[in-house]
């Protein structure tokens, strides 16, 4: 897998809870919890770099310098509708980051990546930029929102996903090379229909109980 940095996140509670959304008699709003619980504790690692600066804060016994986040807030960009599973766990530990959305359907026939929506907050360019989508599987819808986020200005930008086939990887590092990947699991291949095997299905699917 060459190109961009890829992340593993293979904390043992991560690794846990996706088996646990593997499972096929999982019900939907089982996996919906499982996902919001996944986001989060992926959270912590895709924010581990972010900069901070010292402020003046008043403790009960005295005055200090402390850190907290700095500069222009956090932006986590969904990619529709399956990241809005991803983004609600990760709005729970960053309550004040902004949220973006870019709305991608993929053709039946020729898995070309369709856009029919896109929404971005302010200052995009100044801000670090969190991409969600549970299943990199061709990689062409993640690489597509990058490029539409990369021609609106954004230049600090992340791709967090739950599974990814080696192929979707490459796709996208080869289109990206300077975006990480945060991911839970590489598997196995991609079948005809370019799904994830052994996967989990559907992510929308399953997340919202529809086919």
């Amino acid at each position: 897998m060459s190109g961009g940095s890829i992340h593993l996140i293979d904390h043992p509670l991560v690794q846990h809870k996706l088996s646990i959304m593997r499972d096929v008699n999982t019900a939907t709003s089982k996996f919906r919890q499982l996902l919001r619980e996944i986001s989060l504790l992926m959270a912590y690692e895709v924010c581990r770099d972010l900069d901070t600066e010292l402020v003046q804060v008043t403790t009960p016994l005295e005055v200090m310098q402390a850190p907290k986040l700095e500069g222009k807030k956090l932006c986590f960009v969904s990619i529709l509708r399956a990241g809005n599973g991803l983004l609600d766990g990760m709005l729970d530990l960053v309550p004040s980051a902004r949220v973006g959305h870019i709305g991608l359907y993929r053709d039946p026939k020729t898995l070309v990546p369709i856009e029919y929506y896109l929404k971005l907050p302010d200052a995009i360019a100044d801000r670090q930029c969190v991409v969600v989508d549970p299943m990199l599987a061709t990689g062409h819808s993640a690489m597509a929102a990058v490029h539409r986020l990369k021609d609106c200005g954004a230049t600090r930008i992340k791709f967090v996903c739950l599974l990814a086939a080696p192929e979707g990887i490459a796709t996208f590092t080869s289109a990206h090379p300077d975006v990480p990947v945060y991911l839970a699991a590489v598997d196995r291949e991609l079948d005809a229909h370019g799904y994830i095997r052994p996967g989990l299905g559907d992510a929308g699917d399953r997340l919202y109980g529809t086919r």
